[in-house]
């Protein structure tokens, strides 16, 4: 029984199988864009071991079709499984194994790199500096106490624990904060325009004033989904109160320009939904930034970031230059120039963390030089063969 189940995953019929879903995956993937959008597809279709149906619902579901990751997690079993089946230690046969040991990196690496890689992106005005950059789709609920002298103390709740009826409770944070509603996406408008049957987001701040209704999850590749919470504030009870009252409600927006804010503890605390951050032990500071055009169009021709890094840990303060095609690389990160604000008045960088960005070139030089040893095995045979028979 395990001989026979290991040749199962060492036949090429299981590679076929599962290169032909592949190709069924990628092509119902790509149609679905139209109604999910490519952040959504990834998600569901390419990033998870099973497509589930009905796709859009909280409920009971059921897997209909493998995902990328147990597809690639099955081809990666497959072709070590071959490897050690079928191919035995020989100098003539060096070159395949080489080769095997190439594909096995390559499909390692972008396991790797869809697991533990981040994309993100950091906003620069000229003279601006930042030691953080921000998720272009996680957002996170921020809770800043401005009592401190020097800077603020931040709490940051993820988007992920935003869910209705959550409870959250911090060391730092002298009351609790209960999820009432989330809105993945949605629409604000005034509590005057939206009709007499209209019911307040909220009870404090501007929700008391304010509707917010669900809409369907943005789809368009430069569209993002407008997230709101609506929130209680309720401290915790001291060794002599039994039970506290309620602060009220609040409606979280990063539609909203302004901060909600109260006092509490002798405190002032604002509450913002803003772009999840990643902050970094350095600092970019933008100098100067440059956006050439072609003469007489508006089309850019090259754009660039003349920047200051500083790191006191590792004691750099150096200028920088980030242009097309000429990232920043320092820390594991990747700094690209990725576009500019409008009017030129910031430059806009994408950061890529990506542990295993050298996967794909070290396969690519292992599957090179299998390949070619493994030609010029062959050719070599050749030219002997060529010359015994010439000799005779």
């Amino acid at each position: 029984m395990p001989s026979r189940f290991f040749q199962f995953l060492s036949s090429l019929k299981l590679t076929i199988v599962c290169l032909s879903a592949a190709l069924v995956l990628v092509f119902v993937g790509t149609l679905a864009q139209v109604n999910f959008g490519i952040h959504e597809v990834q998600e569901r279709y390419f990033q998870s071991l099973f497509v589930w149906w009905p796709s859009g619902s909280q409920g009971f579901k059921v897997p209909v079709f493998p995902g990328g990751h147990l597809l690639g997690a099955i081809l990666l079993i497959n072709l070590i499984a071959a490897h050690v089946r079928r191919f035995k230690w020989s100098w003539s046969k060096i070159g395949i194994q080489m080769t095997h040991a190439g594909l096995i990196i390559m499909l390692l690496g972008g396991l790797f790199t869809d697991l533990f890689s981040v994309e993100s992106f950091m906003k620069l005005a000229p003279g601006e500096t930042k030691n953080y950059s921000e998720d272009s789709r996680l957002m996170e609920l921020a809770v800043i106490d401005e009592s401190g002298k020097e800077m603020d103390k931040v709490t940051a709740i993820p988007e992920g624990r935003l869910s209705p009826g959550a409870v959250i409770e911090h060391e730092s944070l002298p009351f609790r904060i209960i999820i009432r509603s989330f809105y993945p996406n949605s629409r604000i408008q005034s509590l005057d325009k939206a009709g007499e049957k209209a019911v307040p987001a909220a009870t404090e701040g501007v929700g008391a004033q304010a509707v917010v209704t669900q809409v369907p999850r943005a789809t368009a590749q430069n569209d993002r989904d407008l997230e709101s919470v609506v929130v209680e504030i309720i401290p915790i009870p001291s060794a002599t109160e039994v039970t506290a009252q309620s602060l009220g409600t609040w409606l979280i927006s990063d539609q909203l320009e302004a901060p909600q804010g109260f006092a509490y503890a002798g405190k002032s605390w604002r509450l913002v939904m803003r772009p999840a951050r990643y902050y970094k032990p350095y600092s970019l500071t933008l100098q100067k930034f440059t956006h050439e055009r072609y003469p007489g169009t508006q089309i850019p021709k090259n754009f660039a970031s003349h920047a200051v890094l500083i790191d006191p840990e590792r004691k750099e303060n150096r200028d920088v230059l980030i242009y097309m095609n000429h990232p920043l690389r320092y820390r594991s990160e990747t700094f690209f120039q990725s576009g500019f604000m409008e009017n030129d008045t910031a430059t806009i960088l994408q950061d890529v963390y990506n542990p295993s960005f050298v996967a794909p070139y070290l396969a690519c030089v292992v599957v090179g030089l299998g390949l070619l040893i493994q030609f010029s095995f062959h050719f070599a045979g050749f030219l002997r063969r060529r010359t015994n028979i010439l000799a005779q």
